[in-house]
């Protein structure tokens, strides 16, 4: 362990120049007199590492020097591609990997390359799950991310939707990043495979044995092709709706960008008020009808029948709790 985190400390060193106590112990997640010994253990060792005194001042190596200990271990050439991802990459159990395999990237370029890389990391920041939404609650996904890399089943009490808890046995055969929330794609007895949301697994026992993935299985392309039937099951319904001039941003915004920009694509001209008539896939009435109240006067409902019918009855109940109607949906006496 110590070793590892001498190793550590010199390639930060030699990544980052000067650097001081402070910042090394932030970094190693270790405390500042913990890094007056390992620099001393450094130094020891016969590396050129001194101490530079003052308001600027910090430990750095000798001009020159450069280590050639920057060869990456198994685990953190597998979790390379997830180092510009900390946060996904801590949640896969792959934190600490990605973090080393990152600094020992840098390590290895040339100074002119490692500027770049290092300007990349200070300028550049992706953060994965939308506004005003946070990440799932994945406390098994190590799990599952394990037991996918090793090949081995695992018995899960999964919570469908209804709710209903059900108890699985599957062949893990890869995770999926989608939006903020992780997805396992696993098969089971040689059926096809399924796709299941990690957070609404409820426990997970690694069983005996490993498994053999599909000959030909690919996860890009399996995903590809659920997500797209998963858009065609979901939306099973059609509404037809007028939309104000300018409110195409909007509905773009409150239903899915790629089907407004479908149906206004097959559209007919605009009519004598500049309004547009398309054709939208909704996922229900119900749902569709808490959406397109979302836009107010932007967006007419003309079909299906109960969605218009759905929205006039919710903006006769607004009139009436605005005081624009009595209850009984008739004008006030003095309107």
């Amino acid at each position: 362990m110590r070793a590892s985190r001498l190793l550590s400390l010199l390639l930060l060193l030699q990544t980052r120049g000067r650097v001081t106590a402070p910042d090394i112990a932030r970094e190693l997640e270790i405390s500042v007199r913990t890094v007056y010994r390992d620099v001393e253990a450094l130094s020891a060792a016969g590396v050129p590492v001194y101490a530079e005194r003052g308001p600027a001042g910090g430990y750095r190596l000798l001009d020159g020097y450069r280590t050639r200990l920057n060869g990456l271990s198994p685990e953190e050439a597998a979790s390379l591609f997830l180092a510009a991802l900390p946060g996904p990459a801590a949640e896969l159990g792959r934190g600490e990997e990605a973090a080393a395999a990152g600094l020992k990237l840098l390590a290895a370029l040339p100074p002119e390359p490692r500027s770049q890389a290092t300007r990349m990391r200070e300028r550049f920041h992706l953060e994965v799950p939308g506004w005003y939404r946070g990440a799932d609650d994945v406390p098994h996904l190590s799990e599952v991310a394990e037991a996918v890399w090793e090949e081995r089943p695992l018995a899960i009490r999964y919570l469908r939707w209804g709710p209903r808890e059900v108890d699985r046995v599957v062949h893990p055969y890869g995770v999926v990043l989608k939006g903020g929330s992780w997805y396992m794609v696993a098969g089971a007895d040689g059926g096809d495979p399924r796709t299941y949301r990690v957070s609404r697994i409820q426990s997970t026992t690694r069983l005996p044995g490993t498994f053999t993935r599909p000959e030909g299985f690919d996860l890009v392309d399996y995903w590809r092709e659920w997500s797209q039937g998963f858009r065609e099951r979901m939306y099973t319904a059609k509404a037809t709706l007028r939309i104000a001039p300018g409110a195409g941003p909007l509905l773009r915004h409150t239903l899915s960008a790629e089907m407004v920009d479908a149906a206004l694509a097959e559209a007919g001209p605009p009519d004598g008020r500049g309004w547009v008539t398309i054709v939208v896939p909704v996922e229900s009435i119900r749902h569709a009808r808490w959406l397109l109240l979302r836009m107010g006067a932007q967006v007419e409902v003309l079909d299906p029948a109960d969605l218009r019918t759905g929205i006039e009855e919710e903006i006769r109940s607004l009139a009436a709790l605005y005081g624009l109607l009595p209850s009984d949906g008739e004008p006030p006496a003095d309107g």
